[in-house]
């Protein structure tokens, strides 16, 4: 059981030295030099795409141009919905990962019915796999332009609309790397932080830097509990007597100093793979390594669950999981979301107070030895 359970846990770290993202992609990957990112705006009116602004080489924009067109031809570009595929483009790289969105006028009182009129984005950089990865911040990014985008004419291309698009990269995709930079070694603190849902404040810090913490410990935290807006004000207090303080990152110093710290094995035992991937500069390796860790957690979440239930009827279960919590080394996080999730169910309540007094008692084992 354990010896599986380890094996498991160490595929889900080992995710750089197999996947794909560690491939050529990753020889172009340096610390001065990421890779060459696009972008290209085109006017949609009817069946008629029009060029407004492009990175991409001359040689390269009348290719995209054709692949654009014959997408919107097939109806595959949907109003508001990125599309991303691969695209062969005369550009260093060739084959490319592409996203692409239309953006769709608003529709007037004098035309309710008109469709199709817009303005097509696109995206190009990396693989079409990695993209993937960062569909929703891509997205997200995109209806960021649309109070820019109101006349045909984009008389402020060149103030708002041309900085905001060459910026895509850094921001739907390069916000990981950039906290795992920040607080290197410490990355094990904030992962903890997001599976435990213990706030983070940062004192002395721009308001990127704010935001790329926030999206991190977003994207690291276990789902259901933590999407409700209340969890970090109620949670804590409800699941135990020790409620954790709020980690503290003074970005004041170099590097960063942190305040409040708390971890454990399982968070530490993933802070090796995510500085290796930083070190490479490579932010879709960064953002699988940050999946695998979050579903390992959401499986050992799963594991326990079945566990307590199983340990209500059964003495022999209950011992089982006592080992699972031992081995696992992520017991606090699991019993403070399981704790959580029972609160209307004492019996199961009973178990996991059982099981908290089994870690506290390892834990004061640990410190006397």
């Amino acid at each position: 059981m354990f010896t599986s359970q380890t094996s498991s846990f160490q595929d889900s770290i080992d995710v750089e030295e197999r996947d794909d993202f560690d491939s050529e992609e990753i020889a172009g990957y340096s610390q001065k030099h990421l890779l060459n990112c696009y972008y290209t705006i085109y006017l949609y009116q009817g069946t008629r795409l029009t060029l407004i602004d492009s990175s991409l080489p001359s040689e390269a924009e009348p290719e995209l141009q054709t692949y654009i067109s014959r997408r919107l031809g097939k109806g595959a570009l949907l109003g508001g919905m990125g599309n991303i595929a691969t695209v062969e483009l005369s550009i260093p790289e060739q084959a490319v990962g592409c996203y692409c969105c239309l953006l769709e006028h608003a529709r007037s009182p004098e035309q309710p019915d008109a469709d199709g009129n817009g303005y097509v984005i696109c995206f190009m950089g990396g693989s079409e796999k990695g993209l993937n990865m960062f569909r929703l911040e891509l997205d997200k990014y995109v209806q960021g332009l649309h109070s820019s985008l109101q006349t045909p004419e984009l008389q402020n291309l060149e103030t708002e609309v041309r900085p905001y698009l060459s910026r895509w990269f850094e921001e739907s995709v390069m916000h990981i790397y950039r906290v795992v930079q920040l607080v290197q070694g410490n990355i094990g603190f904030l992962l903890h932080a997001a599976l435990s849902h213990t706030l983070v404040e940062l004192h002395n810090s721009d308001e990127r830097t704010k935001a790329d913490v926030s999206r991190f410990i977003k994207a690291a935290g276990l789902p259901g509990l933590s999407q409700h807006d209340t969890a970090t004000a109620s949670l804590c207090p409800a699941i135990s007597e020790d409620a954790p303080c709020d980690l503290i990152i003074d970005c004041s110093t170099s590097p960063p100093t942190l305040s409040n710290t708390v971890s454990n094995r399982f968070c530490d035992d993933w802070t090796q793979a995510f500085l290796n991937a930083a070190e490479r500069c490579n932010p879709f390796l960064l953002r699988q390594i940050l999946e695998n860790f979050k579903l390992k957690a959401i499986q050992d979440m799963n594991n326990l669950k079945r566990f307590v239930r199983q340990a209500e009827m059964s003495h022999y279960a209950l011992f089982r999981c006592c080992l699972f919590l031992q081995g696992c080394g992520n017991g606090d996080v699991l019993l403070q979301n399981a704790r959580a999730e029972h609160s209307d169910l004492p019996e199961a309540c009973s178990i996991i107070g059982v099981l908290e007094e089994f870690l506290r008692e390892q834990a004061r084992a640990r410190a006397q030895a």
